[in-house]
């Protein structure tokens, strides 16, 4: 028995199951098994959801501060209590440990809350005029938004999709991912227990390409909201932008770490290893690119090796397991590809560079040095439990090859020099840098990359604004 939920979609209050319809096989990564059978939206059913968005946006957009901050903070209380059964539904589907998805639970709880006072805080301004004239600018919610929701945070990205719509009074259309629809379906149960109106937001599963096209054509969508790949999010921006749609896009990144000599390396590596391999590297913001300052190369090296080959890989419901199996087989395949392709062009493996065990998806933590910058890994994004180690002799050698690739989504760097901190801040090009801490995201604070990263925020005040589009009124 998995317990695991029998799986739906969720249109103008209504659950559709699988029954005569389509269906998508979930798989436990830990397994490679077959736990449910996720029914897909027909062209119809798209249009069902459309016609609801429009009727929820009508009502929705009319509601109080006051209304919305009631069901957000009520959302936020119904996830906290029902934290293990939502936890234990995203380890079951996407594979994660138990200690991580409860720490995803808690990321929503804290987003719905600081969107729930939020709520009240989308100022307007009044303009200096002559007497016998006024002019006010105001922000109103651009309309229903469709969003897309990756599978390697299934409990947050659902959260974040559908709270700043919520709060900022759009209706939504969900589209999760299908290899992980029960964690977004729990969270958007939470929201309707708390007393959102079911016409407001809505859940749709299909294959990805049909369901964008189907709903992005579409003049009732007004917003597009779109975390994944960044190959993918150019064909989205390419669909909204034929009809002028908003879009907030969350590409790739290829995170960069700088660590330099001066830098207390048992603290680095302590904290970096962690969260290098948390999720099993399937992680847009993982550190990923170690630059290393020469001096402390070998030790660096030496020091990250022995912490990565330390670490113990299980099923993600066992709490003796440190790193979970990978989300899916394509995953698997594609870092297996990547490291032998790197290994065969010159770099130098350390640990790992194998699959783990004999069912399921594990890969092992991985570390490669002194890997060819031409080599494929060290272009895309690999999106797994693989460290990629590169001796450099100077700041500004470290600044280039931080900068070198189109991606700017985070950058990390480990220094105890206050200037080079200032210096370091100003000229890597990233959305997010966190400079000696891996803390670089929080319920207050814009998530969002530049570059082929993407544009636009989540999270914090920025989050609900993108949400909202800007009306200047006069009045003589």
């Amino acid at each position: 028995m998995t317990d695991y939920p029998e799986l739906y979609l969720m249109i103008a209050g209504e659950r559709l199951g699988p029954h005569g319809r389509a269906t998508h096989a979930v798989l436990n990564p830990a397994t490679g098994e077959t736990i449910g059978q996720l029914p897909l939206a027909t062209a119809e059913d798209l249009d069902r959801a459309l016609a609801t968005a429009a009727t929820g946006f009508a009502r929705w957009r009319k509601s109080s501060p006051h209304e919305r901050a009631a069901v957000l903070n009520g959302a936020a209380r119904l996830m906290r209590e029902r934290t293990e059964e939502i936890a234990r539904i995203a380890v079951l589907e996407q594979g994660k440990t138990l200690a991580e998805a409860r720490i995803e639970v808690g990321m929503n709880v804290g987003l719905f809350e600081f969107y729930a006072g939020e709520v009240f805080r989308l100022y307007g301004r009044t303009l200096v005029r002559p007497e016998g004239m006024r002019s006010t600018v105001l922000h109103e919610p651009v309309g229903p938004v469709a969003a897309f929701a990756p599978w390697n945070f299934p409990i947050g990205n659902p959260g974040r999709k559908l709270g700043a719509p919520i709060a900022a009074g759009c209706s939504v259309i969900m589209k999760a991912a299908e290899e992980t629809p029960a964690s977004a379906l729990a969270v958007l149960q939470c929201l309707y227990d708390a007393g959102l109106p079911t016409d407001v937001a809505q859940a749709v599963f299909g294959v990805p390409d049909q369901v964008s096209r189907h709903l992005l054509a579409s003049p009732v969508i007004r917003k597009l909201s779109f975390t994944g790949s960044t190959v993918v999010g150019r064909q989205l921006a390419k669909l909204a932008l034929e009809d002028f749609k908003r879009t907030t896009m969350e590409l790739g990144g290829h995170g960069p770490v700088l660590v330099f000599a001066d830098a207390d390396l048992e603290r680095v590596l302590d904290t970096v290893v962690p969260q290098k391999y948390r999720n099993g590297g399937q992680v847009c913001v993982s550190p990923t690119r170690f630059i290393v300052e020469a001096p402390v190369y070998d030790a660096f090296r030496e020091g990250f090796t022995e912490r990565a080959a330390a670490l113990r890989v299980g099923p993600g419901l066992d709490p003796q397991s440190q790193v979970g199996p990978l989300a899916n087989p394509r995953r698997v395949e594609a870092i297996d590809a990547l490291i032998r392709e790197a290994v065969a062009a010159g770099a130098r493996l350390h640990t790992g560079g194998e699959r783990f065990g004999n069912r399921g998806f594990f890969y092992l933590p991985t570390v490669l040095s002194d890997v060819p910058q031409a080599s494929r890994i060290m272009n895309e994004e690999p999106f797994g439990p693989v460290a990629l180690i590169n001796r450099f002799e100077s700041e500004e050698e470290m600044i280039v090859e931080a900068n070198r690739l189109p991606y700017g989504l985070a950058a990390y760097a480990w220094t105890s020099d206050a200037a080079r901190q200032k210096r370091l801040g100003a000229a890597i090009e990233a959305g997010m840098v966190g400079i000696n801490t891996p803390m670089i995201g929080g319920s207050d604070s814009p998530f969002g990359g530049v570059k082929w990263s993407g544009h636009g925020h989540e999270d914090g005040p920025e989050g609900v604004m993108a949400c909202l589009v800007t009306k200047a009124l006069h009045e003589g």
